[in-house]
């Protein structure tokens, strides 16, 4: 039988890493910020070759019934539970989306393509090690796969192996040169560390693809405003979302660094934060949306 959908709650803004849901560090605020859905996340869509993925939520239900159904006839299958389970992580059910992802390992545990998606969901439900564990074991050293290596940057991003996290968006650019997704991860990851100007770069980059998306540029915007350009901010803001909307988050992201310690280490000649901020660390409820 199939895992039923809970219902959606609050949202929350993350610093977020695309492919395996990462979360990274810093939390904004618990209500939409100036109207832009997608402030502080980056996108979590890898390109995948089975089926055009849907957009919008309502086709993403849709997609997400029409796959279930499929899945419920031969659970473990390989086409019916990668296809569902994209569909219940682009709905962040994540928790669901690791069953199904669990129950296709089980019944073909040496398929590459099944463990590099059930590493990413395992992501996804915060079990890092077992995912770091699983996403190895997915690609062979001779034939390895940018999207899994991304993942796996994500994945020690969040164990705060920033250095290890970097390695791999590398080794995943030479696969993929100019890819936007990695080089998003791989700019969030220089902002982990304090090296604005790297991300602020590395950013600029992804952002120019005419593959990158929205939440791209406003992790450009974001960091841009870190480092206080905070009018460049605002234009890059303005690409996707009217004046105001640019306006009003420029202001949150002030806010944010003003109020919180976790934000203002990430600026240069900043001190770390101490230790009561490290729940900020900590993945949300799977429950919630992620923007």
């Amino acid at each position: 039988m199939r895992v039923q959908h809970r219902g959606r709650g609050p949202r929350r803004r993350y610093l977020r890493l695309s492919g395996a849901a990462g979360w990274v560090a810093l939390a904004l605020a618990a209500a939409p910020l100036g109207g832009c859905e997608t402030f502080g996340d980056v996108t979590g869509s890898i390109p995948e070759a089975h089926q055009e993925f849907p957009t919008d939520e309502a086709s993403l239900r849709d997609y997400a019934e029409r796959w279930g159904k499929i899945y419920d006839q031969d659970p473990g299958e390989k086409l019916a539970s990668i296809n569902y389970a994209r569909a219940l992580r682009g709905l962040t059910r994540y928790t669901e989306e690791a069953a199904v992802m669990q129950a296709a390992a089980v019944k073909a545990p040496k398929d590459f393509e099944v463990l590099g998606a059930y590493g990413r969901a395992l992501a996804d439900v915060g079990q890092l090690l077992q995912a770091k564990d699983v996403l190895t074991r997915s690609y062979s050293p001779e034939r390895p796969d940018w999207t899994v290596l991304s993942v796996q940057g994500t994945v020690d991003d969040r164990l705060e192996d920033h250095a290890g996290a970097q390695r791999f968006y590398r080794e995943a650019l030479k696969i993929a040169p100019g890819e936007p997704f990695v080089l998003n991860n791989l700019g969030l990851s220089y902002a982990l560390t304090k090296q604005l100007n790297l991300a602020e770069d590395t950013l600029r980059q992804a952002a120019a693809s005419p593959r990158a998306d929205a939440r791209v540029r406003q992790n450009l915007a974001l960091v841009l405003a870190l480092d206080g350009k905070f009018a460049e901010a605002e234009q890059v803001g303005r690409r996707d979302m009217s004046a105001q909307a640019a306006t009003a988050n420029v202001h949150a992201i002030r806010a944010m660094i003003a109020q919180n310690e976790t934000w203002r280490a990430l600026r240069p000649g900043a001190s770390k934060p101490r230790a009561k901020d490290d729940e900020l660390a900590q993945p949300p409820p799977t429950s919630e949306p992620s923007g």
